[in-house]
């Protein structure tokens, strides 16, 4: 009878989680790569969006997945982000999204599965949960952040060009942080 207890304590804390909508405006996905080996080529996409069922009692998540348009990715340089949906790199015609979905949270650490051209990896990622605060006008309000390195080649970004000082053109390692604010709904 305790087991039975304990186990629908357990399934309920999931159950009554409540839905968030993303907030576009207070979110961002950026990143940043070695560019030559000297410097770092910054980045943004500027269209995604989540979904995110979250129960604030108990601080576990039902479901947080996002989806990033491929197209939206921005550089500050029309051809460098021309290059990067190219074949190239994204190949966005034939892979237009990059997803994500939580797997797991172990205190300020997050395991995840991220999609990149139709590779899927496990990574690890820097998380923290900013928990939640009533807006101005009543609303429920969620911040997470969550932060990680990767190596581009693992999911297929294998584009690149040596330098005559044997560096190559664009690092292996991806930078990559995500700032995320959402509505309770």
């Amino acid at each position: 009878m305790k087991k039975l207890l304990l186990s629908l304590l357990l399934l309920g804390s999931s159950v009554f989680a409540s839905s968030y909508q993303l907030d576009t405006a207070h979110s961002k996905i950026s990143f940043k790569v070695k560019h030559m080996a000297i410097s770092n080529v910054y980045g943004s996409f500027t269209n995604f969006d989540a979904t995110i069922d979250y129960n604030e009692d108990t601080k576990v998540f039902k479901e947080l997945s996002a989806k990033v348009v491929v197209a939206s990715i921005d550089t500050n340089n029309v051809k460098r982000d021309g290059h990067l949906k190219s074949e190239d790199f994204f190949n966005e015609k034939v892979f237009p999204n990059i997803t994500f979905k939580l797997l797991s949270v172990n205190a300020d650490e997050a395991k995840a599965l991220l999609t990149i051209k139709g590779i899927s990896k496990e990574v690890i990622l820097d998380f923290e949960n900013n928990g939640t605060v009533k807006d101005p006008w009543g609303n429920t309000k969620l911040g997470l952040s969550f932060s990680t390195k990767i190596s581009r080649k693992m999911f297929g970004l294998t584009w690149n060009k040596l330098l005559e000082t044997g560096s190559l053109i664009v690092g292996d390692k991806i930078t990559i942080t995500v700032d995320l604010e959402a509505k309770k709904i």
